[in-house]
């Protein structure tokens, strides 16, 4: 191979790796410490039984994440506000403010991952990382190009996560037949809970939602004589690398942990029960991994709540509008607030974001299903059939999920 021709491929390599960006951005915002922590869970607790959840999960990711892809395509305006001109002003700031609540009620479980995932590494106390990391993230937001910054940060955090559990994954080296069997639909004995709550998090309407914003952003920020790129193609392959991530941890989870019978509550317990059988090594991998995610969503969480509010209270949804850099500064504010005071996330706010979201989750999914069905304002970008069916499909199963987190809140 000579210079010119390894430098074109690497050119072009650096091309498609960008290209990624709206949908490495939605899969890092959604992989977060709670996502890890539920996913170490269900390896713990039932192996590799329900890896075939992973690969529902996905599936209906895709289909709403591509759908809201179209959307951010064709349209010259911001989803909330096709919304709000279908559907009405009062619909449109519930959705936005609803969003805000729920990324601000969760926020302190990301600061507290990002502070525990570099405390426990350092031998350093946690809280002081809580601080430090999320004046960081607020000193990201005065950059003049927010949206690259972000872009580019969030390919490095994926692929940070990517390289550590996959690294852990061939230190453990799991039984490839075991695994295989996991991906054959089985509902072990009480298990339904953690089904639930996978699903729920990882067929992340929040996030398909704002995939739409993702793309007019990158759609702004492209240069004028840059090659054509295909953004459902580039959401597709993010949302798959979601996947390929919430594999692996369940794999490894199911490898360690299963074995000796032990219980994980959080992801950092996972970390730690790697170290006595694969040394500090293992242990210090899967931390770097947890901080990718952590970091990740807290620095895209509190975007998605920061400009939702911003679309909805009238101020538009351009990263580099001031009001907006403001309230995603306030949502990691928030989360840092409630992590210091309280070390954890407490279980009233738990309790807030799990109302807002059943009740928020549905109307979300609903209105994205409409819009993208609409063919005069998608055009010949409208869904197929077979999105059609699938959409439909997909709705059913949250509100399926909505009734039963609602009937666990009451019980």
């Amino acid at each position: 191979m000579t210079k010119k021709h390894f430098s074109d491929v690497l050119n072009r390599f650096q091309v498609w790796l960008f290209s990624l960006g709206p949908g490495i951005i939605t899969a890092a915002l959604v992989f977060g410490p709670s996502k890890m922590t539920i996913t170490s869970k269900m390896g713990a607790d039932y192996r590799y039984s329900l890896l075939w959840v992973v690969v529902l999960a996905i599936f209906f990711m895709i289909v709403f994440t591509r759908m809201s892809t179209r959307i951010g395509m064709v349209s010259p305006i911001s989803l909330l506000s096709l919304i709000r001109k279908k559907f009405g002003n009062k619909i449109a700031v519930s959705i936005g403010l609803g969003i805000f609540l729920v990324t601000a009620s969760f926020q302190a479980g990301n600061s507290i991952g990002v502070g525990i995932a570099i405390g426990e590494a350092t031998e350093t106390n946690p809280l002081n990382w809580v601080v430090i990391f999320n004046l960081l993230g607020i000193v990201l937001l005065f950059f003049r190009s927010f949206y690259k910054l972000m872009e580019k940060l969030m390919i490095a955090l994926v692929a940070i996560m990517l390289f550590s559990f996959l690294a852990t994954f061939f230190l453990i080296e799991p039984n490839v037949v075991d695994v295989a069997e996991g991906f054959v639909p089985s509902v072990p004995s009480e298990s339904m809970g953690l089904i639930i709550a996978f699903i729920a998090s990882c067929f992340s309407l929040v996030g398909a939602f704002y995939q739409s914003y993702l793309v007019q952003e990158r759609k702004k920020s492209r240069k004028s004589d840059a090659p054509e790129e295909n953004p459902q193609s580039s959401s597709t392959t993010g949302i798959v690398i979601l996947g390929l991530m919430a594999t692996v941890v369940l794999i490894c989870a199911g490898s360690v942990l299963n074995p000796q019978g032990l219980k994980v509550n959080s992801a950092s317990e996972m970390a730690l029960a790697l170290e006595p059988l694969f040394g500090s090594s293992a242990a210090a991998l899967f931390f770097v991994g947890l901080f990718g995610a952590s970091f990740s969503s807290l620095v895209g969480n509190a975007t998605v709540g920061g400009t939702l509010l911003g679309d909805a209270l009238g101020y538009g949804s351009n990263l580099n509008i001031k009001a907006v850099k403001g309230f995603i500064a306030l949502v990691m504010i928030v989360g840092a607030g409630v992590a210091l005071k309280f070390g954890k996330l407490p279980l009233e706010l738990i309790v807030l974001a799990q109302s807002v979201t059943i009740f928020l989750v549905p109307f979300i999914g609903v209105a994205l299903y409409l819009i993208a069905n609409d063919p005069k304002i998608m055009g010949n970008k409208s869904n197929n059939t077979f999105a059609k069916i699938t959409g439909a499909i997909g709705l059913l199963i949250v509100a399926g999920l909505a009734i039963s987190s609602l009937i666990n809140i009451l019980i």
